[in-house]
């Protein structure tokens, strides 16, 4: 992590300052911050300008949100949609199979979980939400990675640079990476073969929203201990179809989708 850039966290100060008061003056900022009334001038200007802040209609030396503020913390509240709808249908699948289910999103060359449910059973994988992984070691991550185009993937993967081993059957190679992504994308489905903790092997499907992109995915984890060829197919269908539950309720329509709703 670099180190913070003083000016903008004197930007981020100031839209701060609106959490708790609807419409402030720039002396106000100035005497609330204690910064120089110069730099607030410049500061508060190119906020305006960016359309993070706006001057008050009948009082133009007061200012209030902008309506880019308004764009921004709907992005996330879509994600919030997903975060909510996620933990359901997790919960939906894991109670069908009694193993750990995790939604996760590309975060770089990491995968985030933002949803989990954890098996019953007192041998299961240790996780939580929140966590991190590096995408190539896991089932979600590889499904992810997959809906990216050759561009995205070499500007995370050089082909040049060998990629970090979580466990000894992580794949390292970029080249191999790559071969590896284009036939989950004919399959459309992921599994971790023992890549991200030697105990543990998972599957994983993608998650789309209504545009019909990938932007998440689902995964059943369990230990390599109940993990045979019949739990594996099982484990399969299962969170295909979690999967597909989770995108109908994100707004994803399928061709199949859009043939009942004509009949």
């Amino acid at each position: 992590m670099g180190r913070a850039v003083p000016a903008v966290s004197r930007a981020l100060d100031i839209l701060e300052l609106f959490l708790d008061r609807p419409t402030l003056s720039a002396p106000q900022i100035t005497e609330r911050l204690n910064l120089p009334r110069t730099t607030v001038h410049e500061l508060v200007t190119t906020l305006v300008e960016r359309g993070y802040l706006e001057s008050v209609s009948g009082a133009p030396t007061k200012f209030r949100l902008g309506m880019r503020l308004f764009q921004l913390g709907s992005q996330f509240a879509d994600r919030l949609d997903l975060v909510r709808e996620a933990q359901e249908t997790a919960g939906e699948v894991a109670a069908a199979c009694d193993e750990t289910v995790h939604v996760a999103v590309l975060d770089g060359t990491s995968v985030v979980y933002v949803a989990k449910v954890d098996s019953t059973h007192p041998v299961r994988m240790v996780s939580a939400v929140g966590r991190r992984l590096p995408a190539h070691c896991t089932a979600v991550g590889k499904m992810l990675l997959s809906a990216l185009n050759d561009e995205a993937l070499d500007a995370r993967y050089p082909k040049s640079q060998n990629l970090t081993a979580m466990t000894p059957r992580s794949i390292v190679s970029p080249t191999k990476l790559r071969a590896h992504l284009s036939e989950i994308r004919e399959q459309g489905i992921s599994f971790d073969d023992c890549e991200s903790n030697e105990a543990v092997r998972c599957v994983a499907a993608g998650v789309y929203d209504h545009t019909g992109r990938m932007i998440a995915a689902m995964s059943i984890s369990a230990p390599t201990i109940r993990w045979s060829e019949a739990s594996a197919a099982q484990l399969r269908s299962l969170v295909a179809s979690g999967a597909s539950s989770l995108s109908r309720r994100l707004g994803h329509r399928t061709k199949e989708d859009s043939g009942r709703s004509r009949l």
